[in-house]
């Protein structure tokens, strides 16, 4: 059982960053805060218990920080989604528009398995964009993302839209200020 833990608290708003008008979602005083940090955790493995999981795919870098421990739990390999140019050897790439250009994002081929059900997990969705393109990867690779996770969502940017497709699970969502 998990016991519910006031997120609200641990999370750090910063205004204006990374740009005037923006308010940032900052996830590190979750990482300052074992509390916080273990109720995102337990919260993950009571949602997904029951859930069959072949693997774990985290967005670079901060969906690293709740995949690791995790996928550790539930003892299922984890897949990383990198910016072009970070992972050696054979990748997948996948290029994708963001709300001020274009970004890449690349995994390692033999990292996903013909018809594994890959988890998607990010600390925050947005617009969904980044989180889209990953799992359009994933599947073009011959995997399969039903689930997305994040910690913080902000429905207010429409991401349920763009991710029609899969099941989305936030811990906290936060309404336009």
């Amino acid at each position: 059982m998990v016991t519910p833990y006031n997120l609200d608290q641990a999370i750090r708003k910063v205004p204006d960053f990374p740009k005037p008008g923006i308010l940032f979602y900052d996830i590190t005083g979750i990482l300052q805060t074992p509390p916080a940090f273990k109720y995102c955790i337990d919260a993950m493995v009571e949602q997904y218990k029951n859930v069959k999981i072949d693997a774990v795919a985290a967005v670079e870098a901060r969906g690293f920080l709740f995949s690791a421990p995790f996928a550790d739990r539930l003892k299922v390999p984890q897949i990383l989604v990198r910016k072009a140019g970070k992972l050696p050897g054979e990748t997948n790439e996948k290029r994708f528009s963001l709300e001020y250009g274009e970004d890449v994002i690349q995994i390692h081929t033999k990292d996903v398995q013909a018809g594994a059900n890959v988890l998607l997990i990010d600390d925050l969705i947005a617009t969904g964009g980044t989180l889209k393109a990953a799992a359009e990867l994933i599947g073009e690779i011959g995997g399969k993302v039903e689930d997305i996770f994040c910690v913080i969502g902000l429905p207010f940017l429409n991401y349920a839209e763009m991710l029609s497709d899969y099941r989305i699970t936030t811990l906290i969502n936060y309404e336009a200020e």
